[in-house]
């Protein structure tokens, strides 16, 4: 963790402060600003405080509490905890309690973390600016005027805000990554199967994984190796411990291997690409052997990204029906009833997806949909099996800009989409990849640079991340919303 993070971690575990105390701090904070950032849907301010007495309660009684003792944390509202309602940011869900908690939930209770609530998404993570929510848009703490990207977008929003040190999202497309990138803090999708998916709410069961989002690059690692390593509960979880990254951190890139993607950097605004470069730059003054690299068939990402996810979303969201969980619509025949509730539950984004998902699921188009997505999906699995024959490590833009407006992009879905671009290739690949902060754009707003690696190459795309934070021109996160703030004043 970084320093200030470990300090607040080791000063409750040794009993010189209390769970309880930093709880109150950042309730404190939330309270503060969150009507302006709208970052939570739920925020469990009693069951905190009484996860932090248990957690002082132990300290007292000479227990070893775990790394992120008295850590608060929050959850992505699409990752289930036992009797707390759990809403995708959807309608279809009101009133929806869990029965059980994730396996990350439960493995983070025994990291001594509290959670301290549940953060705002686009409705079962369909979005990338957190505005098709039924519970209204979450903001960007860095100008409120702006999105904080999504689907992820209240955890995020949550951390640069100063709202927890650390929180949980989902990465299908980008979902952590892009986020990440826009409000200036480190968003890690781990390699597909490092993380159970036991407990998230499906949306593409293919390409679904839960990640951290943090302040800091050791942040990032310390909260992976708590949550990440194999769960027999997920049949996709990979038998094999967590990977180790916190002991890596510190190794530096000299003698490493990274290449730029040309066709990720392509077509970005000149402010994010001349970023992107000057880390790259920055990486080859630190000692890492840094060239062009090219990846094809990234350029047909989106396209196949955007069948195959609506094809299995339109599968997953079948199970709403208005008889085993959330919204019921009473009507005269189970028929009607269907139709009204998930007509009325249902948001524009989600249905549009299960409309474009059903149709390419189709008899007589499934081949020429589906299966073309599929066959590109190889593809592009064996253009980065070349890319990583010459390099360790890969270098890209998270995001084509900075943060747009709010509302600029909602009237136009394919604008929308085309904000993935650079974070859905990793995705469809299975592979690690996460964002780092590394300065600012033309307006001021932060900019992500992600590092890729192959599959089960956490430790090393740590290792990249860590140095690339520590070459970072400029504040990020929280102290970087603080000095926007204070120029504005």
């Amino acid at each position: 963790m970084s320093e200030a993070v470990l300090a607040l971690a080791q000063a409750v575990r040794h009993g010189d402060r209390s769970a309880r105390e930093l709880t109150e701090e950042r309730l404190a904070a939330i309270a503060t600003a969150e009507p302006e950032v709208h970052a939570f849907n739920l925020v469990t301010a009693d069951a905190a405080r009484a996860e932090a007495d248990e957690v002082d309660r132990r300290v007292a009684a000479g227990e070893d509490v775990g790394p992120l003792a008295g850590l608060p944390v929050a959850l992505k509202d699409n990752i289930c905890t036992r009797g707390v309602p759990t809403t995708c940011s959807s309608r279809i869900l009101d009133g929806w309690r869990p029965p059980y908690d994730a396996t990350v939930v439960t493995r983070l209770r025994s990291a001594g973390a509290v959670i301290v609530g549940k953060t705002n998404l686009d409705e079962f993570a369909m979005g990338s600016s957190t505005e098709n929510s039924a519970f209204g848009p979450t903001r960007n703490p860095h100008d409120p005027s702006r999105v904080p990207g999504g689907s992820s977008g209240g955890s995020a929003a949550a951390v640069a805000a100063g709202f927890v040190p650390m929180a949980l999202g989902s990465d299908t497309g980008g979902s952590i990554r892009q986020p990440a990138a826009l409000c200036g803090v480190v968003g890690v999708k781990p390699t597909y199967g490092v993380v159970s998916r036991y407990g998230l709410v499906a949306f593409a069961s293919s390409l679904d994984q839960i990640g951290p989002l943090t302040g800091s690059v050791a942040d990032a690692a310390a909260l992976l190796e708590v949550v990440a390593g194999h769960d027999p509960e997920d049949s996709t979880s990979l038998a094999e411990p967590a990977p180790t990254v916190t002991s890596v951190l510190g190794d530096g890139v000299d003698g490493m291997r990274v290449g730029v993607v040309a066709e990720l950097i392509d077509g970005v605004a000149p402010d994010v690409a001349a970023r992107v470069r000057q880390a790259a730059d920055a990486l080859s003054s630190a000692g890492a052997r840094v060239d062009e690299a090219s990846v094809p068939a990234a350029v047909h990402g989106l396209s196949a990204y955007y069948l195959i996810a609506p094809a299995e979303a339109s599968s997953n969201l079948a199970r709403y029906d208005g008889v085993r969980y959330g919204l019921r619509v009473e009507a005269p025949d189970i028929t009607a009833m269907y139709t009204a509730t998930r007509s009325a539950g249902f948001g524009s984004e989600v249905k549009r997806r299960i409309m474009l998902g059903t149709y390419a699921l189709s008899a007589g188009y499934y081949d020429a949909y589906y299966g073309q997505a599929q066959r590109v999906r190889t593809l592009i699995i064996r253009s980065f099996d070349a890319a990583y024959a010459r390099f360790d490590a890969l270098l890209a833009p998270t995001t084509p800009t900075t943060a747009f407006a709010l509302g600029a992009k909602t009237a136009d879905p394919l604008a929308m989409y085309l904000t993935d671009v650079c974070t859905v290739p990793s995705s469809l690949a299975g592979h690690p990849a996460m964002s780092v902060p590394f300065g600012s754009g033309d307006d001021g707003m932060p900019v992500g640079v992600q590092v890729l690696a192959p599959a089960r190459g956490e430790a090393v795309m740590f290792r990249v991340g860590a140095a690339l934070e520590a070459l970072a021109p400029g504040p990020t996160g929280v102290d970087a919303v603080r000095s926007r703030r204070e120029a504005v004043r």
